[in-house]
């Protein structure tokens, strides 16, 4: 397992290992001991999720506010999508910036996204299902989220915003406002 650091701290690339023989293959997708050394603070995942999706499915943005912030690690086991992940950590460099990377099956890689970030992700094929684990219980009193559209962000997903296929709640979520701050 190797780690990649981007421009926006702790949100990381997690390239994968795997080994190929007659019955198959085997990916190590998680080690906890090595992403805490990395960011170098403890990580406790208490839930996980996973979320199939139809093509052109977009999920998002959502985030929750303290004290139910959570990190997160995504990765997909069928298919492939387009993530996204906004900055909301107002003293961050790359506030009010997103990070967008093209997971997939056959990529063998997850990304790491802490806490401060409002998190989505279009499927970009005909299914996919994504995993990821969270570090804070799901709690829909403190669940927020931001427009996919937001004209601040300017998030370019690379697909015809008509043919997007989204629920009422995410299509009207509010818009980014840059002076706000979920954690300082």
């Amino acid at each position: 397992m190797k780690i990649e650091k981007t421009d926006f701290k702790d949100l990381l690339i997690i390239h994968h290992d795997v080994y190929l023989d007659d019955r198959g293959s085997f990916r190590e997708v998680f080690r906890n001991d090595v992403l805490e050394e990395t960011l170098n603070y403890k990580i406790n995942f208490c839930q996980d999720n996973n979320v199939k999706s139809s093509y052109m499915v977009l999920r998002g943005l959502h985030y929750q506010q303290d004290p139910y912030a959570q990190s997160k690690l995504v990765y997909v086991t069928e298919g492939k999508i387009l993530d996204i992940a906004v900055d909301m950590r107002i003293n961050s460099k790359t506030y009010g910036k997103y990070f967008s990377y093209a997971l997939s099956s056959d990529l063998n890689k997850s990304l790491f996204i802490p806490k401060g970030f409002a998190h989505g992700y279009l499927s970009l094929s005909e299914n996919s299902i994504v995993n990821y684990k969270v570090d804070s219980y799901y709690n829909k009193h403190y669940e927020l989220g931001i427009s996919y559209d937001d004209p601040y962000l300017n998030i370019d997903w690379g697909v015809i915003k008509e043919e997007i296929i989204i629920s009422d709640k995410d299509r009207n979520f509010s818009k980014f406002n840059w002076k706000q701050n979920i954690n300082k």
